[in-house]
């Protein structure tokens, strides 16, 4: 054990630790480094200080040192490799488990379609965190306990990160609705231009966002009902207000979904509409440029027996039955038009 302390001081991501904080009750978060994570899991505390861990899974010796050096439940490494990555707080032994589905952080953009996972494990003294990519709300939380964020216990980390969870989604929809506005002011005004394209793209990312990142209901119910004795009634408390707000952020998610449903309907309609508008204008010519075509059609077999071929007056004449037929089918036709 003192070979793996003195490796990680001399290596701090030897295994896949980004950063990692103590906190005490009424305290700002210390950052420590992994030799001194491994000293304070070791030894027992009554001072209520807790840590955070936060590791980069496409490490390579990372999952392998958690299974070594942290009581981490089976369940928690078996979430790792699962298929199934839908956001969920389940209760587990002695510990939380958190599956949370969050944006991934980009550097070129405050706002990104692309989702990752991240893995949680929660404990009376510890909190570990695991992902593939660099996410939003991680950061922000990193951020908030740099910055002198006071917390109580882990549990309260984890709220705060869903809160931050709640936050970027906030961004995604504003962002979402000054877009939906947009198409919307041009269709009102007829102005509409080539923004189906981005209104699928939108209508897409939102229900992606949606499907991955609302919480699975049986499980936090499970949990709220029946909570672990050594969670702090105000942690539960603030984990039901969390929750209950990130519910109302998915649901504003949904209904700008189903407001951008609405106007695609409504694009199509007058796409139709128009579509219909040419078709009938191209049928109106054709009905109308019929007669003439007919009769020059039967006047040009050059053939004997012509009608009107030696009569001073043929062409007026044909002229005049052409114009007559042509002034029949134009009636016709918009009197269709008016039906319609």
């Amino acid at each position: 054990m003192n070979h793996s302390i003195d490796q990680s001081h001399r290596d701090p991501d030897l295994f896949g630790l980004l950063y990692g904080f103590s906190f005490r009750p009424g305290e700002r978060g210390r950052e420590i480094d992994s030799a001194r994570a491994l000293q304070c899991l070791q030894q027992p505390d009554d001072s209520g200080e807790f840590l955070w861990l936060h590791l980069n899974l496409a490490h390579a010796a990372c999952e392998r040192w958690m299974k070594s050096h942290l009581e981490l439940p089976d369940e928690f490494f078996e979430a790792l490799h699962e298929g199934s990555r839908s956001t969920r707080i389940e209760h587990v032994d002695s510990a939380l488990l958190a599956v949370v589905n969050d944006v991934v952080f980009n550097l070129s953009s405050m706002v990104s379609s692309d989702v990752s996972t991240l893995w949680v494990c929660v404990r009376s003294r510890l909190i570990i965190s695991a992902r593939l990519q660099p996410l939003h709300s991680v950061d922000k939380l990193r951020s908030s306990v740099k910055a002198g964020e006071r917390f109580r216990s882990p549990l309260e980390l984890l709220v705060h990160l869903l809160r931050d969870q709640g936050e970027v989604l906030t961004q995604i929809v504003r962002k979402t609705s000054l877009s939906v506005d947009q198409v919307e002011d041009e269709l009102l005004s007829s102005r509409l231009s080539t923004n189906r394209a981005e209104l699928g793209a939108n209508r897409r990312v939102l229900v992606r966002l949606q499907r991955l990142l609302a919480l699975e209901p049986g499980s936090l119910l499970r949990l709220l009902n029946r909570p672990p004795t050594w969670l702090q009634k105000e942690d539960v408390k603030e984990l039901r207000k969390s929750t209950e707000e990130f519910a109302l952020i998915i649901n504003d998610l949904t209904a700008l979904g189903e407001r951008i449903k609405l106007l695609q309907e409504e694009i199509a309609a007058n796409l139709n509409e128009q579509t219909n508008r040419t078709l009938f204008t191209l049928t109106v010519v054709t009905v109308l440029a019929l007669p003439i075509n007919i009769i020059a059609g039967f006047f040009g077999m050059n053939v004997g027996g012509i009608p009107l071929a030696g009569d001073p007056e043929g062409f007026w004449i044909l002229v005049a039955l052409v114009a007559t037929f042509t002034v029949i089918a134009g009636r016709w036709a918009f009197r269709k038009q008016r039906d319609y």
